[in-house]
């Protein structure tokens, strides 16, 4: 019986995931919240289906239905935030909130699997997280000084990343967090968001020569810091967000060959002076030849992904725990092992579907402070899920960066939450402008229609007079 559950289980997850992928890119094809929430409700349904589907098999393969307490819990936290999204921000974009609520499921559910002890503690920050993201919309779509705070931004993320840089704990060769009262931070991980504000409020009001070299000097100072702190996953992202969003602001597409130049030069640099980047560069091209050193992390995880096949060997049947590391740098090998190459494959879409969705949002917003910053939260989340799966794929080489809301690890989680929340006051902000707008188009055609009545009116008094003037004119003549 187990084993027909098992194996008709892998089969209905895949479709859940396909249709809820489905869903999110259908969403599209209309410009108005109201036409998309049919969609939004057809997703919810196969969010919450997938994730009790998931848990079902979790229940079978353990033989422990007290997970099945786990996943109750799980299902109150997602649908009230989900929920209380829709209640207190009625213009907020729902494909978002489904979004990162369908990727904390996938992440409990993995994490479940791996380490049940990480999964609770998982669970734990998330909840704090979401209401910390609860609030963050109003503060977004309130708080018009925002953009006047451009030196704050900078040092305050400059502060961050140097205390770690001389007071952090050393992780595997690479100064990454510190500790406060037992709870440890990852500061980078916060600073990513604020210097996308940074960026936003330097360049907003112009994009000349002086104020790209000048953020270009902060962005430099950053990226410095992460560096001799050997935390060259963010470097890269710092350094890529920072000429990204220089290019949208100034429109010039010689910032653009710049910084891939200069880009291309710093990476040379890195690689010639950190021993441990030629090391990966080595497990990358050609990680067999040190398959019992280097290499080891990269082969198990390319064997993993391999083996899953389609549709996965189902939950509890692969080895996932013989990739170091697995609940943070490696849990997409883990995904596609158990879970199958479809689910893994919608689960990528899924994240694009949010980075589009955040385009869309930069796109259509008329202020370019909060056009630069939705912008780069979404320049600086679907990077870092490409640096995550890219070098667990062997696409590039690691970097040692987690899968947003998916892998272990709480600064993570909440940053990437505070990321979406962002985004949804920003959307709200979109909402506001094109309300404006509309009332504006609405005026302007109002006093066209009296303008136009109140000509009418003077060509027919004309008109009555002309006529007046010609009976006068035939009267003389008779």
């Amino acid at each position: 019986m187990e084993l027909y559950i098992s194996e008709f289980s892998k089969y209905v997850i895949a479709l859940l995931i396909a249709l809820y992928t489905f869903e999110s890119f259908l969403v599209f094809r209309f410009k108005d919240e109201k036409k998309r929430s049919a969609g939004y409700m057809r997703q919810t349904i196969f969010m919450f289906a997938l994730h009790f589907s998931c848990f079902i098999v979790i229940c079978f393969e353990t033989g422990d239905i007290a997970f099945l307490f786990f996943y109750a819990f799980q299902q109150i936290v997602l649908y009230a935030t989900a929920m209380l999204f829709r209640l207190l921000y009625p213009a907020s974009n729902r494909l978002l909130v489904n979004n990162f609520c369908t990727l904390l499921s996938i992440g409990f559910v993995m994490l479940t699997r791996l380490s049940y002890k990480m999964a609770v503690k998982q669970f734990i920050i998330a909840t704090g997280s979401l209401v910390i993201a609860l609030i963050i919309p109003f503060f977004v779509h309130k708080f018009k000084f925002l953009k006047n705070l451009q030196w704050i931004y900078a040092l305050v993320g400059m502060a961050a990343l140097g205390i770690v840089l001389i007071l952090g704990q050393t992780t595997h060769g690479s100064k990454l967090s510190y500790s406060i009262a037992g709870i440890t931070f990852q500061p980078s991980e916060f600073v990513k968001i604020i210097f996308v504000f940074y960026i936003a409020s330097a360049l907003y009001k112009a994009s000349g020569f002086f104020e790209i070299f000048t953020t270009a000097v902060v962005a430099g100072v950053h990226v410095v810091i992460l560096v001799c702190s050997k935390d060259l996953g963010s470097a890269l992202i710092f350094f890529v967000v920072y000429v990204l969003m220089v290019y949208i602001a100034s429109g010039k597409i010689r910032y653009l060959f710049a910084g891939l130049l200069g880009g291309s030069t710093a990476a040379y640099i890195a690689f010639t002076v950190f021993s441990h980047v030629q090391v990966r560069v080595q497990a990358w091209k050609d990680p067999w030849s040190v398959i019992d050193s280097a290499g080891y992390q990269i082969t198990q995880s390319l064997f993993a992904i391999s083996s899953g096949g389609w549709f996965g060997l189902g939950l509890y049947k692969g080895t996932p725990d013989s990739i170091p590391f697995v609940e943070a740098d490696f849990i997409f090998s883990a995904i596609a092992e158990e879970l199958g190459i479809i689910f893994a494959v919608c689960l990528i879409l899924i994240c694009v579907s949010s980075f589009i969705m955040m385009m869309n949002i930069s796109a259509h917003l008329k202020d370019k402070f909060y056009q630069l910053t939705a912008f780069g939260l979404g320049v600086t989340y679907i990077f870092q899920i490409f640096l995550t799966i890219g070098g667990g794929t062997k696409f590039i080489p690691l970097t040692g960066v987690t899968l947003p809301l998916v892998s272990y690890g709480g600064s993570s989680v909440l940053t990437t939450l505070i990321l979406f929340s962002v985004t949804e006051g920003l959307f709200m902000i979109r909402g506001e402008e094109e309300t404006i707008e509309r009332q504006k188009r609405k005026e302007k055609k109002r006093k066209m229609r009296k303008k136009q009545k109140a000509l009418q009116k003077l060509a027919e008094a004309e008109r009555m007079i002309r006529d007046e003037e010609g009976e006068e004119f035939e009267s003389e003549e008779d």
